[in-house]
């Protein structure tokens, strides 16, 4: 077959919405389960991966690829070649080949897409001069201990199972996008500990690496005896209350010790930073937020999160109207698309400002 432009699980899913087209995805096999009909006949229920997002696939037992598919192993990688379209099952493929990827393809489709990949780079280095640029010796050399131990699994886990940021990488997104906007905030009102406020939107997540971390050639979140049994607030803790006893044995940590605020008092508001970060007993925060970093960073986490979601729904949610769009969990109501923003006039003597 003759070679075509890939397009991705969620691009596929929104240009079927608009009628049928020819593409080719590349995936990996998430689940398969033979199922049966009412009427007794057997079908395949696949679910398939990539870095964006899933697609569930229904596969009647009269169709060529039905054996191929069922002979597969779960987390193949593979390319599927076919005539998509929306249909009363949901996505539905004519005509369908599927083939292995090669390792080349393989390695490539790990990476995600040029446009998510080249994101997520830049939202680390980001992170990264933001870290740089801390002035508190101790916070920086903790955030520095941080990447420098985990970068790589940071780079695999997801800021959410569901909702939000969920998908290969999106911590890294969340993160980034939270201290953009703490920085900003931190402008706005200087009396907060930057700082600390920036330390707290890298952290506060930071068990997630072992709650929602994709294993290193998988896109297929795995569950974690360690995320179940304790949740990430509490690994988040344990984590930076181990790297703060590494950076306390450097050479350079008996320059701190006359440092005000004092070296306990830091870790302590940190630490409460991770605890509070849900707002609310009921979502799983051990404490309230009790200071004014701890409630700006439980709004930004919020803030960040939520607009992703509309992210979300502007990409995947179907029209219900002109600009409206069908609600998309666990957004409140139906969304509506935004209104654009007034482009700046070039001056020309009518519009210029006196």
């Amino acid at each position: 077959m003759a070679r075509m432009e890939q397009v991705s699980l969620m691009e596929l899913g929104k240009l079927a919405a608009e009628g049928q087209l020819e593409a080719e995805v590349f995936a990996q096999i998430a689940q398969c389960a033979q199922k049966m009909t009412k009427g007794n006949k057997p079908y395949l229920d696949v679910s398939f991966a990539d870095a964006e997002g899933t697609m569930g696939l229904k596969v009647w037992e009269d169709k060529p690829w039905f054996r191929t598919l069922a002979s597969l192993p779960l987390r193949s990688f593979v390319s599927l070649r076919g005539q998509w379209a929306k249909g009363g099952f949901g996505m539905e493929v004519s005509d369908l080949d599927v083939r292995l990827l090669d390792e080349r393809e393989k390695e490539s489709f790990l990476a995600g897409s040029g446009t998510l990949k080249k994101k997520q780079e830049a939202d680390l280095k980001e992170i990264c001069v933001l870290i740089k640029g801390m002035n508190d010796p101790r916070i920086r050399a903790l955030c520095i201990e941080f990447i420098e131990q985990f970068g790589e699994r940071l780079q695999r886990a997801a800021a959410a199972r569901t909702y939000h940021h969920a998908r290969r990488g999106g911590l890294v997104e969340h993160v980034a996008g939270m201290m953009r906007t703490a920085s900003a905030v931190c402008q706005a009102n200087p009396g907060l500990n930057r700082d600390l406020l920036l330390a707290g939107c890298l952290f506060h997540d930071c068990g997630k690496l072992w709650e929602n971390c994709y294993p290193k050639e998988d896109f297929t979140m795995p569950y974690s005896e360690a995320g179940e049994l304790l949740g990430h607030i509490p690994l988040g803790i344990e984590l930076v209350n181990n790297l703060w006893k590494r950076i306390m044995s450097l050479p350079e940590a008996d320059s701190w010790k006359t440092l005000d605020p004092p070296s306990p008092d830091v870790r302590m508001h940190l630490l409460h930073l991770i605890a509070s970060h849900h707002g609310e007993l009921a979502f799983g925060s051990p404490v309230f937020p009790k200071t004014p970093e701890a409630v700006a960073l439980h709004y930004i986490d919020n803030l960040d999160a939520k607009l992703e979601m509309f992210r979300g729904a502007y990409e995947t949610s179907e029209a219900l109207a002109p600009r409206v769009l069908q609600r998309k969990a666990p957004l409140p109501a139906n969304v509506v698309l935004p209104l654009p923003s007034v482009l700046p006039l070039e001056p020309d003597g009518a519009d210029a400002m006196p």
